[in-house]
């Protein structure tokens, strides 16, 4: 027998209706009002939305970065994004220079497999511009599933590549139906102001913020999009902090370019002020692009409303302030770069975006979920519930109220970006292809659930 959904609202990216939902296997098998029961276990879904299960396009897990490793594997952060209501990742995979793109993927997939609770997806970086490079990214299309590759523009003598490097990879990405993404950051500019800093004896944490200026990031991605322009190419930029930088994505779009970008929760609630916390929490905010002043804050959510901003990424890349973010203690450049935000991304969304008045239901929907989907070539078996599709479904109560809290938190680290903050809407029940993984604040999957999904090509979407 099957799981039948009852008494909800159904809401996607285009339609709100009350509706129940019938699931059998993996899949939703009928929509309609008054389904019978028929012996088929009846969840509650009264007084809630029914929203597809959120797809997270930009996590990071069992990472390697500045002398650590992340402090969430496959299997801990995908228990704790699937409490918060995610169903689906997309991971990256990171090519390291002179190696291939197939054993970066086959790395990534040996970290995943038997781990990850819920489904996941891949990217994969680009770390140079080798013939070789380029001509793997159609068989990684074709044979292997991943559509999306990432560039770096920062981190020099780590991640980034030079401009030669993006512009060939947005050019074969142009031709195979890839999707190029960017870290949008001028990494020779921070190279010069962060040695700067030190030489002056500035070590704290403010000065992550203070040598990555707001300038750095808009002119990277101005850059980044002529770039694709010249080489009419796709893109997609990631991780938006700034109003600076997201006004270059709308420009780029009125001149009729296929340019999409994302957003994530830490740049809509936190600020720079938290840079200034004491006892060294200001190191908790330490990530890139920075925490920008409060002011963006409210462009930002303007330009998810008005689908300039297209996607609501995580960029989970979680480190303890113990033990880890405390390697960069007298040297702020050496702190590891990131935050934990997988289990409070689309919390954070609802409260900030649809309890406040600025976006619907629907849009909620689309950022949190549809549109990765579409872009990353998952839609329409994920991002959206119809008959056919997988059962990824959130039963989301919107009345429930919680306080984030390291101390209740499910992702493996000692700190949360929003500590204190106190939010109004979470999910009721989460089920990940029928599988029921959350009931409350109760893990109900089980390790290794998780299967890989497949991208298909990408091509230009109308979001």
């Amino acid at each position: 027998m099957g799981t039948l959904i009852r008494g909800g609202t159904v809401v996607t990216a285009t339609d709100t209706y009350p509706a129940d939902v019938l699931v059998e296997g993996e899949t939703v098998s009928m929509l309609g009002q008054k389904l019978a029961e028929a012996g088929h276990d009846v969840v509650d879904a009264a007084g809630a939305y029914v929203f597809p299960g959120g797809i997270d396009p930009h996590t990071h897990l069992d990472m390697p970065f500045g002398g650590t490793v992340t402090a969430d594997d496959f299997e801990t952060g995908t228990r704790a994004a699937a409490l918060g209501g995610t169903t689906t990742i997309i991971d990256f995979a990171l090519h390291t220079k002179g190696d291939s793109l197939h054993n970066a993927l086959k790395t990534w997939h040996a970290k995943a497999a038997d781990k990850a609770c819920i489904d996941y997806a891949f990217h994969l970086t680009i770390a140079d511009g080798r013939d070789e490079t380029m001509a793997e990214i159609p068989k990684i299309i074709d044979e292997q599933g991943v559509n999306s590759f990432k560039v770096f523009m920062a981190y020099k003598h780590i991640l980034q590549v030079d401009d030669e490097t993006i512009f060939k990879t947005l050019q074969t990405c142009a031709v195979a139906g890839g999707l190029v993404q960017v870290h949008a950051e001028n990494g020779d500019v921070i190279e010069v102001t962060t040695k700067q800093a030190l030489a002056a004896g500035h070590t704290e944490p403010k000065w992550h913020a203070l040598t990555r200026p707001v300038e750095c990031e808009g002119e990277a991605t101005h850059r980044a999009i002529r770039l694709a322009e010249i080489a009419g190419a796709p893109l997609y930029v990631v991780h938006v902090s700034s109003a600076m930088a997201a006004d270059a994505i709308s420009d780029g779009r009125k001149r009729g370019l296929s340019i999409y970008g994302e957003t994530c929760p830490q740049y809509l609630v936190c600020d720079s002020s938290d840079y200034d916390r004491p006892d060294f929490k200001g190191a908790m905010y330490v990530l890139s692009p920075p925490i920008r002043d409060k002011w963006n804050q409210a462009v930002l959510l303007r330009k998810l409303k008005n689908m300039e901003l297209h996607s609501f990424g995580s960029d989970h890349c979680s480190f303890n302030l113990c033990g880890q973010k405390e390697l960069g203690k007298d040297n702020f450049s050496k702190i590891p770069n990131g935050a934990p935000t997988i289990e409070d991304r689309l919390a954070i969304l609802y409260d900030v975006g649809v309890n406040q008045g600025v976006l619907g239901l629907n849009q909620f929907v689309a950022l949190g979920s549809t549109n990765a989907a579409k872009l990353f070539g998952l839609f329409p078996r994920k991002g959206t519930i119809a008959v056919g599709s997988d059962a990824d479904i959130v039963v989301w109560d919107p009345a429930k109220e919680r306080t984030i809290s390291a101390k209740t938190h499910h992702m493996n680290v000692d700190n949360n970006v929003f500590e204190g903050m106190k939010i109004k809407g979470r999910p009721r029940y989460v089920f990940s292809r029928g599988l029921k993984v959350a009931d409350g604040d109760t893990f109900t999957g089980r390790k290794g659930y998780g299967k890989f999904q497949r991208s298909a090509k990408f091509f230009p979407v109308q979001l």
